[in-house]
């Protein structure tokens, strides 16, 4: 199948399959996956023009909702840190688009920028995991309590565990305070903000949405369980992506010598085989441990860092 505006030629099944398997990894960590799909893009299917990053967002687009609508039934969709992601991460991703269509139509230089902060952040991870060889007692009993939670569902009985849902104590303009699985957990909103805005930027650029990026940051540095957090950026992706999609196709008719506008078919079908991956990643997340979970994001992060440093150093 010729792609027009990719200006490539390949089998449709590959990428859709492509999309089924990445999407059903990093989903289970509250990414869609869109970070590893661009570089699948660029490197093996030779899509390298500026309109690669809107297709990418476009597969955010058909791919998020069914996994945010997975951890929504099942409360774990933190509407307040969603909202604050979101707000924060929108400016960054209309000023990203604009820079990657004009200054960076060649992404190698921004690549590396990229790829050292998520070597830093993967690096981060695996530091903090590594000082931590046993799982906390609170980790251990949330796992069981999941574990009863979906146990009850399996029996046909859509039982609600208190402590499996996120519960808001307190949200301002300063701060956002929630309980999950009996504990308590304080976000900085402020600070939450500045972070989603560089992280909208850097999305902006390579149509990654952000997740990939802002996933692990609420992780390390923020201190939140990734549980709780899988949902809130895969939403908040989800909603950056839609807005990206359309600033880039709005400017498209601005530069009729370069490709900005998404490629529709290859969007179409990454996005239909990260709509499966990303259900099935959500649905099967419960039964892998936190800690499983957070060095597979440090592991994803540093290996996209290696190939993006790889590529330009």
């Amino acid at each position: 199948m010729y792609f027009p505006t990719a200006g490539i030629e390949c089998h449709p099944f590959f990428p859709f399959c492509v999309a089924i398997g990445v999407s059903f990894v990093t989903s289970m960590g509250g990414v869609s996956g869109a970070f590893l799909l661009l570089p699948f893009q660029m490197s093996f299917l030779g899509y390298t023009n500026p309109s690669v990053s809107a297709t990418n967002q476009f597969f955010n687009v058909l791919s998020c909702p069914a996994g945010v609508w997975r951890y929504w039934r099942e409360g774990r969709l933190v509407w307040p840190l969603t909202a604050t992601v979101a707000i924060g991460t929108l400016p960054g991703v209309f000023a990203g688009a604009f820079i990657r269509i004009n200054w960076l139509p060649d992404p190698a230089r921004f690549k590396i920028f990229t790829g050292l902060v998520l070597l830093y952040v993967g690096g981060k991870m695996l530091w903090d995991l590594r000082g931590k060889e046993h799982a906390s007692i609170a980790e251990t009993n949330a796992q069981h309590v999941e574990r009863s939670f979906y146990a009850g569902q399996k029996n046909g009985v859509e039982t609600a565990v208190q402590s499996n849902a996120c519960t808001r104590l307190v949200w301002n303009s300063r701060t956002f305070i929630f309980d999950f699985q009996n504990q308590e957990f304080a976000v900085p909103c402020r600070r939450l903000a500045l972070l989603s805005l560089v992280v909208g930027l850097v999305g902006g650029v390579y149509g990654i949405g952000g997740g990939a990026i802002m996933a692990p940051f609420l992780v390390s540095l923020f201190g939140l369980p990734v549980y709780a957090v899988a949902g809130a950026t895969l939403f908040a992706t989800f909603l950056t992506s839609v807005a990206g999609v359309n600033f880039y196709s709005l400017l498209a008719p601005l530069y009729p010598g370069i490709a900005v506008a998404p490629d529709w078919r290859m969007g179409l079908l990454l996005g239909l085989g990260g709509m499966m991956g990303m259900y099935m990643g959500a649905r099967c997340q419960k039964y892998v441990p936190a800690r499983v979970l957070k060095y597979l994001l440090a592991g994803i992060l540093l290996f996209t860092a290696a190939r993006y440093l790889g590529q330009t150093l």
